[in-house]
């Protein structure tokens, strides 16, 4: 079958012949894979950056945001029939003993580093004809979700972010913590660094949990990004138009900084802004930038005097899918047309090599293994 593969000792991408899965356990899915997400990880992979392929093999088949078509079930699956729409997740645990995150089933919270990833780390990925995998890493997906279920998996970097957000908040004393997440976020104050993908959706998840947000992004409006936050109710600050102490007098002193630029130096800069009893979540992976100085005893000094946190997420859960799932579907009922422009365009496989190693000027793209409708 076709399949996209990174060869990095080449240091090539091309589209080859992959030999096709087979479903071997009674516990193990066949399906047809239908679209794959393109993120900058990806485009990293494709520099040669990182990306490891399995053991013995010289190419890694890559992609790891999924939506694919249910062709066959074992005689042990439960829930999942051919025909049905699903995710599949991306890391799988170490095995090693000693690590219990892992043996809990935890494998996103991995303590030995020894995991390995569909389409990143020692397994091939999704931007394949079909895949195979077993049920627990398989999460079902409503029909109606089609066209912009292929944004489950970046969707879970904010819902994980938000599950661990909610334990932070929780132990402040005026939080009610029995109430709905909603309820407990309302009337808080939120900024999203990065208007990409993984800010666009993050910004989404925050509102809907009843964060006041906004975006503090680059591109000074109007630009396509902007207009979608616009559209969903989210303020939008561009950084070259506005600095920092502007972006707290629009905004306010915000509760959480959910960072998704990858940016370090401008996610240092943002950090100052967040407000007392605040939390500011990392999802980005810096490049090899030139870094700037850090004046590290005033950042202490900031956090310690303002009982400030710092959380780094990265990957996902069985339990982050299924919220992002759920979410997606309140997205798709209250913003329909915005959440499908998420997708700035769909590509053929054979497309592929050349999308990963030019930079992207829309939001997301996609790769449509079963055509471009």
């Amino acid at each position: 079958m076709r399949a996209v593969a990174v060869f990095p000792q080449a240091r090539s991408i091309e589209v080859v012949d992959h030999t096709a899965p087979e479903r071997r356990a009674s516990t193990e899915v066949l399906a047809k894979v239908l679209e794959v997400g393109v993120c900058g990880t990806d485009r990293e992979i494709a520099r040669f950056e990182y990306g490891i392929p399995p053991d013995g093999d010289e190419y890694l088949v890559i992609g790891h945001e999924s939506l694919a078509e249910v062709v066959e079930v074992g005689d042990d699956v439960d829930g999942l029939a051919p025909g049905d729409l699903v995710v599949t997740m991306v890391r799988r645990a170490c095995g090693r003993p000693d690590c219990r995150p892992c043996r809990a089933g935890r494998q996103d919270f991995c303590v030995t580093g020894d995991y390995t990833e569909r389409g990143i780390k020692g397994r091939h990925g999704f931007m394949t004809d079909q895949l195979v995998d077993d049920a627990r890493f398989i999460v079902k997906v409503p029909a109606e979700l089609r066209k912009v279920g292929v944004l489950t998996e970046p969707l879970t970097i904010a819902q994980k972010a938000l599950e661990e957000l909610w334990h932070a908040q929780d132990r402040l004393p005026w939080i009610d913590a029995g109430a709905a997440p909603d309820a407990r976020g309302r009337g808080h104050r939120a900024v999203v660094l990065g208007a990409g993908p993984v800010g666009l959706l993050g910004a989404m998840a925050l509102l809907e949990a009843g964060f006041d947000t906004t975006i503090y992004s680059r591109s000074p409006a109007p630009n396509p990004k902007a207009d979608l936050a616009t559209a969903i109710g989210v303020r939008y600050v561009s950084s070259s138009e506005h600095d920092l102490d502007e972006l707290i007098q629009i905004a306010g002193r915000p509760d959480v900084i959910y960072e998704a630029a990858g940016v370090a130096d401008v996610a240092m800069d943002v950090l100052q802004a967040l407000g007392p009893n605040g939390v500011f979540v990392f999802t980005g992976v810096p490049g090899p930038e030139q870094a700037k100085p850090l004046d590290a005893s005033a950042l202490m000094r900031r956090m310690v005097l303002g009982n400030q946190l710092i959380l780094g997420t990265v990957n996902a859960g069985r339990g982050a899918y299924e919220s992002a799932v759920a979410s997606l579907g309140a997205f798709h009922r209250r913003w329909p047309s915005e959440l499908a422009a998420l997708i700035t365009k769909r590509h053929a496989l054979e497309e592929a090599p050349g999308l990963l190693t030019n930079s992207s000027h829309g939001i997301k793209d996609v790769v449509a293994l079963d055509g471009l409708s």
